[in-house]
């Protein structure tokens, strides 16, 4: 059984309080008033989604320009739609479909990944995998 989340809850019980207090001080123009901020409200944040995914949709899946800058700019408990925003790409689902916690990768041009834990859309944890350097005697030519 998953736990409650209450930040989920707490803007809709917010938007309605606010609505309630308008009417009580204003009548029907408090509430209309009230009302358009709230659709201007979840209009720029639908519109900003819009934004980052589209940007998103013009790269590939699960790259990203530098791993180990990527690695440097996240924060535990950010979203994933702002760490979309910041890669300007969509990771590549590492876990199965619809299963908690979710696993996603970016990875960079020189093979370096960032793995990231997502538990609830929220960054939870982050591993940078670089690949193995080749050893001196592997760079070698051999003379002919």
């Amino acid at each position: 059984m998953r736990p409650m989340n209450f930040q989920k809850l707490l803007v809709p019980v917010g938007g309605i309080v606010l609505l309630g207090l308008a009417w009580r001080s204003y009548g029907w123009a408090g509430v209309a008033l009230t009302g358009g901020a709230i659709v201007m409200f979840l209009l720029l944040h639908f519109n900003r989604a819009m934004q980052v995914l589209k940007r998103a949709a013009d790269r590939p899946v699960g790259y990203v320009a530098s791993a180990v800058m990527l690695k440097a700019r996240l924060k535990k408990g950010a979203t994933l739609m702002h760490v979309i925003a910041m890669t300007r790409a969509l990771g590549e689902l590492r876990s199965p479909k619809d299963e908690q916690p979710e696993l996603y990768r970016w990875t960079d041009t020189g093979g370096s990944y960032v793995d990231a834990v997502f538990n609830g859309g929220k960054l939870q944890s982050w591993t940078l995998t670089r690949p193995e350097a080749p050893s001196e005697e592997e760079t070698e030519t051999p003379a002919s």
